[in-house]
């Protein structure tokens, strides 16, 4: 109990109290958008499962190519003020996709360009995310600050996925994507009264923008652990991307019920990451990297399940053993980069780490809706979960993933260790 009063004395710093509930509230806009926009889209005149592939890959391509860029300037600029650039570009990302669905005028390739835009703005948060956390605790509260950050995004997650359900059911998801931007707006003013102080913030770089980018790739590189999973996690979000995005998607509209089904499918995904968060507040394994590799196997869950005709219970019941698992991962991985890479570096190496581990994703959303056509989109549910399941084993593999220990002295109330 002493120790859950000693977690929670955080959220009595005023800094940390504003990230979390700015994170909170973004992430609850954010929780409206696969329902809203994946429903929306499928509801429009004439489309298909190749529009929403469209459509969703439009936003992940610029995440991908803009996500280095994002992490130079979190790094020499300060990240509560690029933090709120990127919030201010979703919000206008969104209140851009939801007049076109409100008003009836949904050209792709309109839908497409505002879809950029919203991944423009992942790019930019994704790296100061990371690097913000340290700016605003003390090392030896990090994994407490991650815990709890992961807590209130979801919970908000949970609320954000059921709300929105109703909401594309009876109003529509033009008006779940013009909350979704009233939200992003709310978190960016909210990370603008951070005001971190000069000594907190990345002083200005004097050299050209590809070194910094060549010093944070020599700091990559440098960590076997590092790189060996975010190789991984190219290839498991490559397979994510395909089955959440459009074959979960796919099948929920065909036989399980429409958006509201796959609305209790994500939520209960999201109802397992709360549960995670208690777990990780008392976790504090030796050997992090080796705990966190084991937990991305679950992940195949919902995929293998799905692609197995499972009934809609038993799916949910594998995402939430899913949501245990990424957000016990999430927490280890983040609290790990944090103590391992340098804070000057840590957004660039963020941005690399976020490049490596998205890259494939545009790949996996261009070739599921062309797959699902081919085979049926539960055979290609059951692949998406092997290859999950295969290169979870893989990584292991290697010796800096199953050896990293974390220092004696980094251990922060430790009550239990792996």
């Amino acid at each position: 109990m002493h120790g859950f009063r000693r977690d929670l004395g955080l959220l009595r710093d005023r800094r940390f109290a504003l990230l979390l509930t700015a994170r909170t509230v973004s992430v609850l806009g954010t929780s409206f958008a696969p329902v809203a926009l994946a429903f929306g889209v499928l509801g429009l005149p004439g489309a298909t499962a190749a529009t929403l592939s469209a459509v969703l890959t439009a936003e992940a391509l610029p995440m991908v190519a803009f996500m280095l860029v994002g992490g130079v300037l979190a790094d020499r600029l300060p990240r509560h003020r690029v933090m709120t650039a990127g919030e201010t570009l979703n919000a206008a990302a969104y209140a851009a996709l939801s007049a076109m669905l409100l008003t009836g005028w949904t050209p792709l390739p309109a839908l497409v360009a505002a879809s950029a835009l919203s991944g423009v703005a992942s790019a930019v948060l994704f790296p100061a995310l990371t690097g913000i956390v340290p700016d605003v605790v003390p090392s030896e509260r990090l994994q407490t600050a991650n815990a709890l950050l992961g807590l209130g995004t979801n919970v908000s997650r949970v609320a954000g996925l059921v709300l929105s359900g109703a909401a594309v059911v009876l109003l529509g998801g033009g008006v779940a994507l013009a909350v979704s931007g009233a939200m992003f707006a709310c978190a960016g003013c909210l990370i603008l009264l951070l005001r971190l102080t000069p000594a907190e913030r990345r002083a200005a770089q004097s050299h050209s923008v590809l070194a910094d980018l060549r010093t944070g790739w020599r700091e990559f590189v440098s960590r076997q652990w590092l790189w060996v999973v975010v190789a991984q996690f190219s290839i498991l979000v490559m397979a994510l991307q395909a089955a959440h995005g459009v074959l979960g998607p796919l099948v929920a509209k065909e036989s399980l019920g429409g958006a509201a089904a796959w609305s209790a499918v994500l939520a209960g995904e999201a109802v397992g990451m709360i549960a995670g968060v208690v777990v990780t507040l008392r976790l504090r394994p030796r050997r992090p990297i080796l705990v966190a590799t084991l937990l991305t196997l679950p992940t195949a869950l919902p995929s293998l399940l799905l692609g197995a005709a499972a009934p809609l219970w038993s799916v949910v019941l594998g995402a939430v053993v899913m949501g245990v698992s990424f957000d016990i991962f999430g927490v280890l991985w983040n609290t790990t980069m944090q103590r391992e890479v340098p804070p000057e570096a840590l957004s660039r190496v963020s941005s690399y780490d976020a490049l490596g581990s998205l890259m494939l994703g545009p790949i996996g959303l261009m070739v599921a809706g062309p797959l699902a056509v081919v085979t049926g989109p539960r055979p290609a549910l059951t692949a998406c979960g092997v290859i999950i399941v295969l290169v979870s084993l893989a990584t292991l593999a290697a010796p800096g993933v199953r050896n990293l220990r974390v220092p004696e002295e980094a251990v922060d109330a430790a009550p239990s260790n792996v």
